[in-house]
């Protein structure tokens, strides 16, 4: 869709660098004779790419589904009806019944089960479903909650020629994380959590629903921003700060967004971290793209999996997530 062939070699240059090697779409990619590849269904058609209505029924029609997916891989077999507690975090689309409903059901899920959707909040959400599970927990230690992130990235592509748009879009994949929380000692142990917002930086991630889909922003500023906050928070040091009073080399494990290389460097880069120390968060980007509130979950999949690195037991780990605000989610954890 890039007509000039100067900005298509900008373009292509610019992705050869995303430190991205495969998305995931729900929809089947299709090429065809012209060379546009697109899906099987036709849902995107060169001048007839769909409306906001029909993308909010294909939502309704295929999250259900691919929350099950996750369920499964969970391995939730016998303990679905002890599940009391759904939270469900998505900010890719819209229906009522809600999605957390359609998951009940499509999940088999006790239907008195109490439901929490956090909406709308981009990529930190996944900090704000694990910090509901938390209070839940904390409030009832024999709450077992299921927290459900579920994100259809690819239902938002929009047609247009503009750089910065598609380097936006293109950032993201489909993903969908399922997780258990409970008192059980086993896994992560959440142990606190804590936000903030940069000052300025209202515009530089927005995400707003057009006629067209929903419209992605990403200023390219935000690294820079993220980064200077960051450092600002090393060198305050207190303990009303992003890191409580302590320092980056007091965490062995660091659980980060990976909401694009630029991103991950702005973090190693603000906090002084050794170059290995966002392994996990570097293979996700890579293998996954960014999947807005599942993305984080699944560098924690590969923390409690230990891939790649070894982790020992007791291991204290950080864990954040940046959104629009521009705020950062954050979270400390240990090993256990």
């Amino acid at each position: 869709m890039i007509d000039d062939r100067r900005n298509a070699a900008i373009f292509k240059r610019m992705v050869g660098r995303a430190g991205i090697d495969h998305r995931f779409s729900y929809f089947v990619p299709e090429t065809d004779p012209d060379g546009f590849t697109a899906d099987t269904e036709g849902f995107y058609r060169p001048g007839q790419f769909p409306g906001t209505a029909t993308r909010m029924a294909r939502f309704e029609k295929t999250a259900p589904m691919i929350a099950e997916q996750a369920l499964d891989a969970l391995g939730l077999d016998g303990e679905r009806e002890r599940i009391t507690h759904l939270v469900v975090a998505s900010c890719t689309g819209f229906v009522a019944p809600g999605i957390d409903q359609l998951i009940v059901k499509a999940a088999g899920l006790n239907p008195g089960v109490e439901r929490t959707v956090v909406g709308f909040m981009g990529c930190y959400a996944a900090v704000n479903s694990l910090r509901l599970a938390h209070h839940f927990v904390r409030s009832d230690p024999a709450a077992r909650v299921l927290v459900v992130n579920l994100e259809l990235c690819t239902l938002h592509f929009q047609e247009t020629g503009n750089i910065e748009q598609l380097l936006s879009m293109l950032l993201f994949g489909d993903g969908c994380s399922a997780a258990l929380v409970t008192a059980d000692e086993t896994g992560i142990a959440l142990d606190d959590f804590r936000a903030t917002t940069i000052a300025d930086s209202a515009d530089a991630i927005t995400w707003r629903i057009g006629d067209q889909g929903f419209d992605m922003h990403l200023s390219g500023e935000v690294p820079g921003k993220i980064q200077r906050a960051l450092k600002f928070e090393t060198e305050r040091n207190d303990g009303d700060g992003l890191l409580r009073g302590t320092r980056p080399e007091d965490y062995g494990v660091w659980a980060v967004h990976a909401g694009g290389r630029t991103i991950l460097d702005a973090v190693e880069s603000g906090f002084g971290l050794p170059g290995d120390a966002l392994h996990w968060s570097r293979g996700v980007l890579r293998d996954f793209g960014n999947m807005s509130s599942a993305t984080l979950m699944f560098v924690l999949q590969r923390v409690l999996g230990q891939a790649g690195l070894s982790v020992d037991r007791a291991t204290k780990g950080f864990a954040v997530a940046f959104g629009p605000g521009l705020a950062a989610e954050s979270f400390r954890f240990t090993t256990v």
